[in-house]
């Protein structure tokens, strides 16, 4: 089988267990401070009742049956060894840290689970909640998956997540001081952003020393502030051909050590309204390989001597993207933008 021109997290998992591993999502049954009244009721704009993202999976059951039912499906359709249980629904540290603890460990305890991947808000990483989860990090293999979304300000208060990137960095650096190996989730084609400013995100994992990343087109769902917005007209999402091309040009900026954990997303069927292309993930993937293949390109590329695209950039604080204070210009090789707030 030929090599990807990324560094893809299947073959990773290939290369630490020795075998075809696959992740099941799970829904833990727990909520967000932007649902629960913490912060607010309505959610991020693009995220419906049953949580971004998680569809496919078995609610109604335990956790570990919703693992038991992952495992048929995916040992009958990918003959997969050994699984990853991904917490995946909602915010999946936001609860005690000893009703946490017995759901991670339910999930371990099931057969030939090798591993978690939580995945939760940035400003829902409490002291506590972080000393719980350290211990997973010498127990098992481990990822904490963070919501970034977007590295604007802006962004962030226009698709009401109801935190800044500032907590986003905090988290980032209060799981490093503790060894948790850091996931980065990324929209592609929020509003209001152009082409640059979501290549510029690129950079921002660069130098936060973020070890993966995932990659997601902005998908409109049923049922969500989006669909309205999209439905007036005043939303717009891309079409294949300028996603396939704008993913490969964050590739090329992006580190070759990070891992690359997805690249499209794929909504429920009967939730998705807009792009529909998107319900066809296989070629969506073919296209990008075949779009690197084309330029003769991979991971990394503009970061090498062989086309480097980030020679005048200046490297970014964390801070670049703050409301306040005067804002850098990152200079990219015909335009120049500046950091908006």
């Amino acid at each position: 089988m030929e090599s990807k021109r990324y560094n893809a997290f299947s073959e990773e998992l290939k290369r630490v267990f020795g075998c075809r591993v696959h992740r099941i999502s799970i829904d833990a049954g727990l909520t967000c401070p932007n649902r629960d009244g913490a912060l607010g009721t309505g959610g991020c704009i693009y995220c419906g009742g049953r949580g971004s993202g998680s569809f496919g999976i078995a609610r109604g059951l335990s956790v570990a049956g919703q693992i038991e039912d992952g495992k048929e499906i995916m040992v009958r359709k990918y003959k997969a060894k050994k699984f990853i249980a991904y917490f995946q629904a909602y915010s999946n540290t936001y609860e005690s840290a000893e009703r946490l603890k017995g759901l991670y460990d339910e999930a371990l305890s099931v057969n030939d689970v090798a591993g978690l991947i939580v995945a939760t808000r940035p400003d829902c990483l409490p002291p506590e909640i972080l000393d719980m989860m350290e211990e997973y990090v010498d127990k098992t293999y481990f990822w904490m998956e963070l919501g970034l979304q977007s590295v604007y300000d802006r962004t962030l208060r226009f698709i009401n997540r109801g935190h800044t990137f500032a907590a986003f960095t905090d988290a980032v650096k209060r799981c490093k001081e503790r060894g948790i190996r850091v996931s980065a989730h990324v929209i592609l084609g929020l509003p209001g952003e152009s082409r640059d400013e979501m290549l510029a995100s690129a950079s921002v994992i660069n130098d936060m020393g973020i070890e993966g990343i995932k990659l997601h087109l902005l998908h409109v769902m049923k049922d969500t502030a989006l669909a309205g917005l999209y439905e007036k007209g005043e939303v717009r999402v891309m079409e294949r051909d300028e996603y396939v091309e704008l993913v490969c040009d964050y590739l090329e900026r992006l580190r070759p050590e990070v891992f690359v954990q997805r690249m499209t997303g794929d909504g429920g069927r009967d939730y998705l309204i807009a792009p529909l292309w998107s319900l066809k993930k296989w070629e969506v993937l073919n296209a990008i390989d075949k779009e690197l293949e084309r330029r003769g390109s991979f991971q990394g590329k503009a970061l090498t001597g062989k086309s480097n695209h980030f020679s005048n950039s200046k490297s970014l604080s964390p801070n670049f993207f703050a409301d306040s204070g005067p804002q850098p210009v990152i200079n990219f090789p015909s335009t120049s933008t500046s950091a908006p707030v």
